[in-house]
């Protein structure tokens, strides 16, 4: 039994990272001081194998017992959370990273963070391979936590160079399931918030840009098929059928039977208009590939969370 450590771990994706990692017979620890993270998240767990640290991270922190593997996934993600926290999404990524590296490194731990697309920035090369350096303003309203994740991947190859930690990346592409917060800004949780009470479905701009969606189920194989290989560079995880914003919304109303109408908005600021991985590192180094296409990660999703938690009527 290997004891993994997971900060973010009551967070959309930490969340589900532990529960497969307590599912593959694994001790947990999970560290999340619930700044975006919820106790709802892991409340149904409830096994002696799990524990969880009320800790926030960009202070020092220890762990007394031993550990083998590091899942480093938190931070704020959605443009909801960094745009209303942006110094500590810039902190998390700094000292909150440079705090769990050096936890690694005392544990002799593999330590992955979770790294993001957005270091890509709007991409000028599509689809996006790990040797792209990417298209990132730095002092847009995006950059706190474009910057962040792009700093903590620097430091991330600095300890694994200079310390000799064992070290993986894992770039997330945009990824949805159950537990994702109805209001978090991002587009599935939304739409699926307005298509479920019949309000205007709202696509910015004319909807042409693209993105990729990966169901939550076939990103943590990613993740964990990552930190179990000995690979140290990026690797891209996510799905590669892309999609516009406009179709993505059409599938909605479809998976939903709403009457939604669809309402165009102005475009945020430095909103990428394509974004979609090339997964062949992936599929060479880890063998993993997704298995579930929107429309029955849709399903799934509304099936597992019902309708009232995806509306934010519940909790």
């Amino acid at each position: 039994m290997a004891t993994c450590l997971v900060t973010g771990g009551a967070g959309f994706l930490g969340s589900h990272l532990c529960d497969e990692l307590l599912q593959r017979k694994h001790r947990v620890i999970c560290v999340d001081n619930l700044e975006t993270g919820s106790l709802a998240n892991i409340e149904h767990i409830r096994v002696p194998e799990f524990v969880h640290l009320n800790l926030d991270i960009i202070e020092p922190y220890f762990v007394d017992e031993p550990v083998d593997i590091v899942y480093h996934l938190a931070s704020p993600a959605s443009p909801i959370d960094y745009l209303r926290l942006p110094l500590h999404t810039l902190k998390v990524g700094s000292h909150g990273t440079h705090h769990t590296l050096g936890l690694a490194k005392k544990h002799r731990a593999r330590f992955l963070i979770a790294s993001t697309s957005e270091v890509y920035g709007d991409p000028k090369v599509h689809p996006q391979t790990e040797d792209y350096w990417g298209h990132v303003n730095p002092i847009g309203p995006r950059g706190v936590y474009d910057e962040a994740k792009r700093y903590a991947e620097a430091l991330t190859m600095a300890y694994h160079r200079q310390q000799g930690v064992d070290t993986a990346i894992v770039r997330i592409f945009n990824t949805y399931g159950p537990r994702m917060r109805p209001h978090d800004g991002r587009a599935i949780p939304t739409f699926l918030r307005q298509a479920l009470t019949d309000r205007p479905i709202t696509v910015f701009g004319d909807g042409s840009q693209t993105r990729s969606f990966c169901y939550v189920d076939d990103l943590i194989r990613g993740i964990i098929a990552l930190a179990e290989s000995g690979e140290h560079y990026p690797v891209n995880v996510g799905n590669p059928n892309e999609f516009t914003l406009l179709e993505l919304a059409e599938t909605v109303l479809a998976v939903t039977g709403s009457r939604s109408e669809i309402l165009h908005e102005a475009l945020p600021t430095d909103d990428p208009q394509q974004r979609r991985p090339d997964i062949t590192r992936a599929r060479e180094l880890l063998g993993w590939e997704p298995e579930v296409d929107l429309r029955e990660g849709l399903r799934r999703t509304i099936e597992q969370s019902g309708a009232d938690v995806l509306v934010g009527s519940a909790r």
